[in-house]
């Protein structure tokens, strides 16, 4: 924000049910930064969105709409009659293009398209030539590039025509006459070098590079860890496609957290918190459906041991205990998981490690709180063998939490699969299965003799 105020979401939406802020509300979004404006609108309910998002200057309603879910901003482009829809992409530049097309209806993306000259023509078909999910889709071309025969003169120049407001561009990305890429010079290293030298002599060969066919979280991993404010983004034969700052890489990697979060409770991060009420139902619907069918199974396990529930009521007020010891010590195993997979910090070579070293917490936590739930249980009901057969059921099914937090993050992720998506739906009925299997196997074995 330009006056370094915090956002007052809560005032905003405020203001956005009545007609006579409606100035004012401009006047505070307009001071805001595109990724604020965003926030504060998917805040608000579809129809005030639209109304407020209207009234924006055409460019902040562009930069907000890249920075919004895709649910929140194709709720706006469905409000939009054909006339607006081609007044906005009017004013848009091929990156905002290329962002936006897939919510875009195709007449309008004919249009936008039919209003490129040839170089973004160029650009735009280089970046559809990756897949969505590819650093080279997204390649930056704001950038400042210069030939490898140039002079320090001529680098001076370059950065002295920057605008005030540009950022990330502490460095010139060199290429040759082939439009290969050949490094970075940083603005540091001109200070006080001779205008006549070429820049050839001070380039920057180290820095890393991002390959255009990378995958796009890869692809941020590196920028965010590089220490440098961009990095050259280039094709398969080394010809630089544009560059990847560290702005949208921390930006990407804080979508591709927030979609882990959003999976683990198998929801689309993409989702519109206003989204009509049949949309966000069908889009439920289906974990929920996989979520009964694991319950069933569960449920069938239990009727295996009908007879004995019968007779021993004391097992039927105890199993959820079994369950949910089972599933908590399951879950921080998953979770560690699918955190270290993420950050590529689990390797095969690490695999039987961790599985060692998660058994031996697994059993060390199984034996401890086994022991308390078992004298719990036996002052509870005075049975000494009731409180045996929970104690051992606790470790076996933390014990098998533990196996299967490590192991089942690691086969999904070989079948491609995200583990954050339907690592716990299948860790729940593991450990569910399992514990039920261990208490009422062990009570009929041992109570039903």
């Amino acid at each position: 924000m330009a006056d370094n105020q915090p956002l007052d979401i809560e005032e905003i939406v405020r203001d956005s049910f009545d007609e006579n802020e409606a100035e004012q509300l401009t006047d505070k979004l307009s001071q805001l930064e595109p990724e604020e404006i965003a926030i504060a609108l998917e805040a608000m309910p579809v129809e005030q969105r639209v109304s407020t998002w209207l009234s924006l200057h055409p460019d902040d309603q562009i930069a907000a709409l890249t920075y919004m879910r895709v649910d929140a901003r194709d709720n706006i482009f469905k409000q939009l009659d054909e006339q607006q829809l081609r007044s906005l992409v009017e004013g848009m530049e091929v990156d905002d293009l290329i962002e936006l097309l897939d919510e875009l209806p195709q007449r309008i993306y004919d249009y936008a398209c039919s209003r490129l000259d040839e170089s973004q023509r160029r650009w735009l078909d280089t970046a559809l030539g990756y897949d969505e999910d590819q650093c080279g889709r997204y390649a930056d071309h704001d950038m400042l590039i210069i030939n490898k025969n140039a002079k320090v003169r001529d680098a001076i120049r370059l950065f002295r025509q920057l605008a005030e407001d540009a950022e990330y561009h502490d460095a010139l990305f060199v290429v040759d006459r082939t439009g290969r890429y050949v490094g970075l010079v940083h603005a540091t290293q001109l200070l006080g070098l001779g205008s006549h030298l070429p820049v050839e002599t001070v380039i920057d060969k180290e820095a890393p590079l991002v390959e255009g066919e990378m995958d796009l979280d890869q692809g941020s991993d590196i920028v965010s860890r590089s220490g440098y404010t961009a990095l050259a983004v280039i094709d398969s034969n080394g010809k630089l496609l544009g560059r990847l700052s560290i702005g949208e890489a921390l930006e990407n990697v804080r979508r591709s957290l927030e979609s882990q979060f959003m999976h683990t409770a198998g929801l689309d991060e993409e989702e519109d918190l206003f989204a009509p009420i049949f949309n966000s139902a069908k889009r439920r619907a289906l974990w929920l459906g996989i979520n009964l069918l694991t319950a069933f199974l569960a449920a069938w396990t239990i009727g295996l041991f009908e007879a004995t529930l019968q007779q021993v009521v004391a097992l039927a007020v105890l199993m959820p205990i079994v369950a949910s010891m089972g599933g908590i010590a399951g879950s921080q195993t998953l979770t560690l998981m699918i955190r270290g997979l993420a950050l590529e910090q689990i390797t095969p070579k690490t695999y039987m490690t961790l599985l060692r070293k998660e058994l031996g917490v697994g059993a060390i936590n199984g034996l401890l709180w086994a022991l308390v739930i078992a004298a719990i249980t036996y002052f509870w009901f005075g049975d000494l063998i009731i409180g045996g057969v929970i104690g051992l059921a606790i470790v076996i099914n933390i014990v098998a939490a533990a196996i299967s937090g490590v192991m089942i993050p690691i086969w999904l992720e070989k079948m491609d699969i995200d583990p954050a998506l339907s690592g716990s739906v299948i860790l729940t009925t593991v450990t569910d299965v399992v514990g039920f299997f261990a208490f009422l196997g062990l009570g009929s074995l041992f109570l039903m003799a």
